[in-house]
């Protein structure tokens, strides 16, 4: 037997614990058994709040159903399941569908691999399995006396029935798998990558080979069911090249969903999962949730990021607050963005205030009038936004706070033609590893801040992360240096300007 650790031996223990803790009250008929086995064989959402509800703590999403569904129709399906962190892939894809597929009549699993990073990790969803057998009273009840042979310290287990479940962990050799002449007819692979293994393309290379090669070939010639489930954590690992195969059904599901609603929302609020993607930062949340990793460093680099002093405003060269907005409201549209900037004499962009989220017009507006408010009439500031954008709906918006608050503000539209939207942020580049560029040190915690911070280090080309805030900054910059430029222009001629807007 191998040598087991004492962190999984306690996690056996508490997982016996959570087994047992929702003990199975018996009375009733057998009538009443025989419609709960038939109902659970065709209803897996029924299925998994009646016999697991120690682990079905809320109601099964649709796509956890899907899943199961389509692989239950599916003996010699080809899969991967692309889900988020805290969505249930492992509870159900490597637990709750096999214990499905094994109640059926016939039954649909007879002998199943689970594979995950290591052996620790793939013992744990075997402990998992065995818990279920052995310490769910109902399951018990139901469908008799479960183990036979073996245990999870093994590695390897029978079921009375003579199913047989086995754990590997990554790279292990899987050859000669049988029972009495079964080979194994679902393999589960549970996040097989891990953040070490996708920084080095040829470990990826090697693990997809294994996977390819030595884990599908334990199966007869490829019959049976081959789930991958995990999250995309790197732009290169085993998920997405074993989704690229050919044949490979694929689900991709976000924690938020293409309209900014909760993928899950029977267990998670729109709230809940703002307030972490605020605490988390956009590039973290959209590897962990949104199955979108992020290179940091492609084009700007943290190191590159600069904090500084700034100066009082009176001193600085030129101001200007440039918009970037969108139309659309919701968690995963497009982020509207406003950035004040300053220029100093010595050519230097200190970033003042940012304000960036994904919100509405009217908070949108509300930003210029805190700028306005903030400045306190101490110095001219011309406030622009790109003049496609400047249409009846926004300056309605601008009219009303307006009123209210008894000034109109003066808004300019950038009616430049622009170049490409990542050439022209990829140009500011230089100026970030020049030094050219600081932020408010004052306003390093701030939202907007971080969000623009954020979206720096995530741009990349081809990339499907936000960038509003980099483009609001570009426009500024843009702005600042053409403006001075023609000051310097005018000056040689001898006319006279104001310093300031």
């Amino acid at each position: 037997m191998p040598r087991i650790s004492k962190e999984l031996w306690d996690r056996w223990e508490q997982r016996k614990a959570l087994v047992s803790s929702t003990g199975y009250l018996r009375g009733d008929t057998e009538t009443e058994r025989k419609s709960r086995i038939e109902r659970a064989r065709k209803n897996y959402d029924y299925f998994v709040k009646t016999y697991f509800p120690h682990l079905a703590k809320c109601q099964s999403a649709k796509f956890q159903i899907a899943a199961a569904e389509w692989i239950l129709h599916h003996p010699d399906g080809r899969a991967a399941f692309e889900w988020p962190r805290g969505h249930a892939k492992s509870t159900h894809l490597c637990l709750l569908v096999p214990l499905w597929l094994m109640i059926q009549s016939p039954r649909q699993v007879n002998m199943m691999v689970l594979a995950s990073k290591s052996q620790d990790a793939a013992t744990g969803l075997l402990q998992d399995i065995q818990a279920e057998l052995e310490s769910n009273e109902l399951f018990v009840a139901d469908f008799g006396p479960q183990l036979k042979a073996g245990d999870w310290a093994s590695g390897r287990f029978t079921t009375a029935q003579g199913c047989t479940f086995v754990s590997i962990g990554r790279g292990q050799s899987p050859r000669g798998l049988k029972n009495r002449g079964q080979r194994p007819d679902y393999i589960g692979i549970d996040d097989i990558d891990d953040d070490i293994l996708v920084r080095n393309p040829t470990r990826v290379r090697d693990t997809f080979e294994w996977t390819m090669s030595a884990l599908i070939g334990a199966m007869a010639m490829g019959r049976g069911r081959f789930v991958m489930v995990g999250n995309r954590i790197g732009k290169d690992s085993v998920l997405t090249r074993y989704i690229a195969r050919p044949g490979v059904h694929h689900v991709r599901v976000n924690a938020l969903d293409s309209k900014g609603r909760p993928s899950w929302p029977e267990n998670y609020s729109i709230d809940e999962i703002r307030r972490l993607r605020t605490t988390m930062g956009e590039r973290m949340f959209a590897k962990e949730y949104m199955n979108d990793p992020q290179v940091e460093g492609s084009v700007f680099r943290e190191k590159d990021i600069r904090y500084g002093k700034m100066l009082e405003l009176h001193k600085y060269r030129s101001l200007v607050c440039y918009t970037d907005p969108s139309f659309k409201s919701g968690t995963v549209n497009d982020y509207k963005a406003t950035v004040l900037l300053g220029k100093t004499h010595e050519g230097i962009f200190h970033v003042l205030k940012v304000f960036a989220a994904q919100t509405t017009i009217s908070r949108l507006v509300g930003w210029h009038y805190g700028i306005h408010k903030w400045v306190a009439g101490r110095v001219p500031v011309r406030y622009w936004m790109e003049a496609n954008f400047i249409q009846d709906l926004i300056l309605d918006e601008f009219r009303k706070a307006g009123a209210a608050c008894g000034m109109q503000m003066p808004l300019l539209g950038d009616k430049r033609r622009k170049p490409d939207k990542f050439a022209r942020i990829e140009a500011l580049q230089p100026l970030f590893e020049r030094g050219l560029v600081v932020f408010n040190e004052r306003e390093r915690e701030s939202p907007g801040m971080s969000v623009l911070v954020e979206q720096l280090l995530m741009f990349q080309k081809g990339s499907r992360a936000h960038d509003d805030a980099p483009d609001a900054l570009e426009g500024a910059i843009f702005l600042l240096n053409r403006r001075n430029s023609s000051d310097a222009s005018s000056y040689r001629f001898g006319e006279r300007h104001n310093r300031h807007w």
